[in-house]
């Protein structure tokens, strides 16, 4: 029996999933249990921020696993204090609760937000506004708040209290922000809906609206946060910084991590015993976190992010295939003239390439950390299949 066989066999049939066994990873490439490499330019979904293995990071969580693998959050630990530290001091928040995953982190969010609003006014005042096209996880609570009618279905009933509201169109914000509302739930790109950013004007009403009811903001940037857009944070672009921002994904380079930052608003919402999680700060994704911290915060590492941003736009718009490029950074959406997206990742896993769709959106998430010669390899295997 091999691998795949094996594999369904034992496991769910939950995803759609591509023909290849991994079996190891260094830099922007991996390699199959065929000896087969492929440069990856969607590094796990945006969460191999530092690429494979990158030799800091691997030294850290190492050394981190020999020291002391996981402790009860009835007691603390010196490496979530450090964590905790660099990511408030590097995000601006107050202060911040440890999970495991996005959809946790929003979790947290939604019952901060229902919370402080409960604890301020009373009942009724418990409705979110989240955005059509958004996602924000896959729990109840979170499938609940994702604007996307595909994932509403088989698991009735859905929870209450979610509002959608067309992305950019203030008319319809305005219309369904009335005073049963506690907060607004966004994301500055929606990733699975597509790889498209709101517009600076719907951001800034969002902003303007909510302050004059004390109705907070919560910014979904379990995609878009830890440097994934050219600044640590994508709310940095439109000048905006929400009561509470989610993060995952990158932010710890591959182990699980789940982070709700909050403004000093919102920091002493959650009492004890409100809220909890058993692997929540755990030692390992701490001190993966800190290592990914450190290499966000080094000198120029932004700015060669946004330079690779840049490259790849340039090229792109040079491709006849291509019809229009969105996003920020390096969190890339390609709209096609002809050709379908999984068709492309089809053919682009054949070349030796790795890429993700989102809709109908060929999308890149290549690690933060790709080089210049790679990168240009793997582009230009991307428009080579773009213009056969």
């Amino acid at each position: 029996m091999n691998t795949i066989e094996k594999f369904d066999k034992h496991i769910m049939h939950s995803y759609g999933r591509y023909p290849l066994v991994m079996q190891k990873g260094e830099g922007e490439r991996c390699t199959d249990e065929n000896g087969k490499t492929y440069i990856d330019l969607g590094s796990g979904i945006g969460t191999n921020s530092l690429g494979y293995c990158d030799e800091k990071w691997a030294d850290a969580v190492c050394n981190q696993v020999r020291t002391l693998q996981h402790s009860s959050n009835y007691y603390y630990t010196g490496v979530q204090a450090e964590f905790a530290e660099k990511l408030c001091e590097t995000s601006g928040y107050d202060s911040v609760f440890f999970g495991n995953s996005g959809a946790e982190a929003n979790e947290c969010a939604i019952k901060i937000a229902r919370k402080y609003s409960f604890d301020k006014y009373g009942k009724n005042r418990h409705n979110i506004i989240t955005l059509i096209n958004s996602f924000h996880g896959r729990t109840m609570a979170t499938l609940s708040a994702t604007g996307q009618d595909v994932f509403h279905n088989y698991f009735f009933p859905f929870l209450e209290g979610f509002i959608n509201v067309t992305a950019n169109d203030i008319d319809d914000l305005k219309s369904k922000l009335d005073d049963t509302v506690c907060a607004v739930m966004l994301e500055y790109v929606q990733g699975e809906g597509g790889v498209n950013a709101l517009s600076q004007d719907f951001v800034n009403s969002v902003y303007d609206l909510c302050a004059e009811k004390d109705v907070l903001i919560i910014a979904d940037e379990v995609q878009t946060g830890a440097g994934r857009t050219g600044k640590f944070l994508a709310g940095e672009h439109f000048g905006k910084k929400a009561d509470i921002t989610t993060m995952a994904k990158g932010l710890a380079g591959g182990v699980p991590v789940g982070a709700c930052l909050t403004t000093e608003k919102c920091s002493g919402v959650l009492s004890a015993g409100t809220h909890g999680s058993t692997f929540g700060g755990n030692p390992i994704a701490c001190a993966g976190g800190i290592a990914v911290l450190e290499r966000i915060n080094g000198d120029g590492f932004l700015g060669e992010v946004n330079a690779k941003a840049e490259f790849i736009r340039k090229e792109l718009e040079k491709c006849s295939e291509v019809e229009s490029v969105s996003g920020l950074g390096l969190m890339i959406g390609i709209k096609l003239k002809t050709k379908t997206a999984s068709d492309v990742a089809k053919k682009a896993l054949e070349n030796g390439l790795l890429i993700l769709t989102a809709k109908d959106k060929v999308r890149l998430l290549p690690p933060l950390t790709i080089s210049a010669e790679e990168l240009g390899d793997g582009i230009r295997i991307l428009i080579d299949i773009l213009e056969e």
